[in-house]
């Protein structure tokens, strides 16, 4: 009973409350199409599979899409891919995203191939809330988690990908895997995330994957050690008073942080944190702007009473200060 007073206490000073309660949603990706607001998260199940660090009790295997209307009040819009129908993939739908052109929803998603390795998929339908049919095929040289898709304001493309542990980003060098390979020494620079320019069809990469650069205020790479800024997974691009901001999860000390530059490829110099940590292990993010206002959009636990696998997504408002600073939310109440 105490737990269950605790939760329903915690729920109460929460800055805001889960946007559906009839399904678990978590990692959403937040865009706006046609003036509407719509939110890709992936969907919690309970898989009945232990928790453990490669995220295996993570189990998802289908996308519901969202829809929130000007009252905040969101309607999830249905089944928009399933598992069973993408080809190539076995299990592990995670954090997803999706991108506009011409008139086309290009649905980007990782999971798990035949091979049990993390591939990044592509799905396209005529409408923002699908559904989608995925492409027969991963895309080409593609590997670990969490696409994010940033549209520039000269109408190209990017995509940023990577997430370590069940990610399996610690196991890649110069894009080939290898399972001997671990995590960096705490004094050697952090795994970062990659990015690349999208083809003109949205399918593929136009240029091989590169480094994103996270520094210091120094100009000097982030440090393995430096587990309260560095990366872990969750990469977000938005755009805001001509500057790039490169945000993400710290993983395991359960930290969005974000960093600056000039460039969609970076680098981007650390700037500091969005949101405290929420309950539950996970992080995972996106932030858009919509009706003149800019919002976060998470996930916690609450609803599920802390179960670190069944996680609701929420959207909070986000200020900026004078120089750009975004002003770090609480996501509970004193």
């Amino acid at each position: 009973m105490t737990n269950e007073l605790n939760f329903k206490e915690l729920a109460q000073r929460a800055i805001s409350q889960p946007l559906v309660t009839h399904i678990y949603t978590a990692d959403p990706s937040a865009h706006v199409f046609g003036g509407k607001l719509y939110i890709y998260p992936s969907h919690d199940i309970d898989a009945g599979i232990p928790f453990n660090d490669n995220g295996d009790h993570f189990g998802m295997e289908d996308y519901h899409v969202l829809s929130v209307n000007e009252n905040l009040v969101a309607k999830d819009e249905g089944v928009a891919l399933h598992v069973k129908d993408v080809p190539w993939a076995t299990r592990q739908m995670w954090a997803p995203d999706c991108a506009e052109k011409n008139g086309k929803y290009y649905f980007y998603f990782p999971a798990r191939d035949h091979d049990q390795m993390f591939r990044i998929g592509v799905a396209v339908g005529d409408s923002p809330v699908g559904p989608f049919k995925a492409e027969p095929h991963y895309m080409k040289g593609s590997y670990s988690i969490d696409p994010a898709v940033f549209k520039d304001d000269d109408g190209s493309y990017y995509i940023y990908v990577g997430g370590i542990w069940g990610g399996q980003l610690q196991q890649y060098r110069n894009h080939k895997w290898d399972a001997g390979n671990e995590l960096p020494a705490p004094n050697e620079p952090a795994l970062r995330p990659y990015v690349a320019r999208l083809t003109d069809d949205m399918l593929e990469h136009a240029e091989p994957l590169r480094y994103v650069d996270i520094v210091d205020e120094n100009g000097d790479l982030l440090l393995e050690g430096d587990t309260d800024r560095r990366f872990f997974e969750a990469s977000w691009l938005h755009k805001y008073n001509g500057k790039y901001y490169f945000s993400y999860s710290t993983g395991d000390t359960h930290f969005l942080c974000y960093a600056i530059g000039d460039s969609p490829y970076g680098p981007f110099t650390y700037a500091g944190r969005i949101l405290e940590p929420v309950v539950g292990w996970t992080t995972h993010h996106s932030i858009a702007e919509w009706n003149g206002k800019w919002w976060l959009f998470y996930h916690d636990s609450v609803l599920s009473e802390g179960v670190t696998h069944l996680r609701s997504v929420k959207m909070a408002e986000i200020t900026y200060d004078e120089e750009g600073r975004i002003q770090v939310l609480k996501p509970y109440r004193e």
